[in-house]
């Protein structure tokens, strides 16, 4: 996904923090294997609950601001800015979206850090910490998606693993979390659909970021070409539970998905692209229809 060169992101939050080796954390909400199989996948544990989430140790560092990152030509060139200009309008986007909506903390993780969820790093991979109402992101992470899960990770698949975790705040703060609590009843439970709304939220702000405007009236992102679009479904494809478990194990298990499959995944992108918000229901429709 391209900025544009002359928009203003200076105003971001984002902040980066962490140093040192990083130690596997709790329970955490993110990109479903991305963030979760991962750790399964290196540790052979499950860390596949959302809530309750108890406070972990681990690495941490001082906070400091992303450097030379004011526009969008920075965005483009510099993956921790582009995700720091992204938490900007996905903020403008759900403020109209959300009555009384406020803004999680976004975190660029250094190496490691510490949350309420525990250890944040490129092991993790992105997620979001409801105690800390905070999106924790390595950026080095995306080249592990490369490698590991065959992901291209391109710009706007980056923003579209943004996009999912800022999906998970909004169901924090709605409350839609504490109505669907984790039931772990696999490929039909709360955890899957928690996870495909998620992505629906993701490709609703997709389809929708080029209308944001920074102060100046100037747009901060171009619409994306169909070679982007192509990669972020690409990136939500990569990351489906019977992908991984073929990947990692060479077998498929509905009974343990946590996070919906490869063509559930890409197909509530493309509906909350296609359609908005408004068709990110995954909790009122038969678990035949996800």
């Amino acid at each position: 996904m391209t900025f544009n060169e002359n928009a203003n992101v200076g105003g971001n939050t984002a902040r980066r923090r962490g140093a040192g080796v990083a130690v596997a954390g709790g329970g955490v909400v993110g990109l479903g294997a991305i963030a979760v199989l991962l750790l399964q996948l290196f540790t052979g544990q499950d860390f596949s609950s959302v809530l309750p989430l108890a406070p972990q140790g681990g690495a941490s560092g001082g906070d400091s601001e992303i450097a030379q990152c004011e526009t969008g030509a920075d965005a483009n060139a510099n993956d921790s800015c582009r995700l720091a200009a992204g938490s900007v309008v996905l903020d403008e986007y759900w403020s109209g979206q959300v009555q009384g909506y406020r803004a999680p903390t976004l975190v660029i993780v250094n190496g490691s850090t510490s949350s309420s969820c525990g250890t944040a790093s490129n092991q993790t991979g992105p997620f979001y910490c409801p105690p800390d109402e905070a999106v924790y992101v390595d950026p080095t992470f995306f080249g592990l998606m490369r490698d590991q899960f065959g992901a291209s990770a391109g710009d706007l698949a980056q923003l579209y693993v943004l996009a999912h975790e800022y999906g998970h705040h909004v169901q924090y703060i709605t409350g839609i979390m504490d109505q669907h609590p984790n039931d772990g009843a696999g490929a039909t439970g709360n955890g899957v659909r928690t996870e495909l709304q998620a992505d629906c939220f993701a490709g609703a702000w997709v389809g929708a970021m080029t209308e944001e405007v920074d102060d100046n009236g100037v747009p901060y992102l171009q619409p994306p070409t169909q070679a982007q679009i192509a990669d972020a479904i690409n990136a939500a494809g990569a990351v489906g539970d019977d992908n991984i478990q073929q990947q990692s194990g060479g077998y498929t298990n509905p009974e343990t998905w946590t996070h919906g499959s490869s063509a559930q995944r890409q197909r509530w992108f493309q509906l909350g692209y296609q359609s908005g918000v408004s068709a990110c229901d995954t909790f009122g429709v038969p678990g035949g229809s996800l």
